[in-house]
């Protein structure tokens, strides 16, 4: 073996072993720095992506709630709405029906209010027609009866008196 080539073997080998030393120090610097480094990003990210879901559930659940929520509340309102309306109606029933008692009651008072006017005014009537006939009898008698003839009514009175009382 020549010079040459124990020359070119320990180049060789040299480049076997610092090929070598080169991996070994990258697994001793993987190993001691960047896997530690490498772990704990992937053990934070796995935190955030755990955490991130934990709030997706979280939000997910109150949002079922507040769906659920909302739908009592439409559920309490269509209620609250089917009472009145027939809150509503009752009331409306109610109001009529106090005025229709009521336009009744007016209407019996003023159909005696009428029955008294109307028994007022035929005595009124029959006291001017009395009147009249009164002022017209007195008028023909004065002119009738003069006063021979008033002798003789007065005569006649008193004897159908004294026939009365005897």
């Amino acid at each position: 073996m020549g010079s040459s080539e124990l020359y070119i073997q320990i180049a060789t080998w040299s480049q076997v072993a610092s090929a070598l030393l080169f991996v070994a120090s990258m697994a001793y610097i993987w190993m001691r720095w960047l896997q530690p480094m490498v772990l704990g990003a992937r053990a934070r990210s796995n935190r955030q992506i755990s955490e991130a879901e934990r709030h997706r559930d979280e939000a997910k659940a109150a949002l079922e709630a507040l769906r659920d929520e909302i739908e009592r509340a439409t559920r309490d309102a269509e209620l609250i709405r089917r009472r009145a309306d027939g809150q509503a109606v009752r009331e409306r029933e109610d109001i009529v029906a106090e005025a229709m008692a009521a336009s009744e009651r007016v209407l019996h008072n003023a159909a005696g209010e009428l029955e008294r006017a109307r028994a007022a005014a035929r005595l009124r009537l029959r006291d001017e027609i009395v009147a009249q006939a009164l002022a017209e009898a007195r008028d023909e008698a004065q002119r009738r009866v003069d006063a021979p003839a008033n002798a003789r009514l007065v005569e006649r009175f008193l004897a159908t008196l004294e026939n009365a009382r005897g």
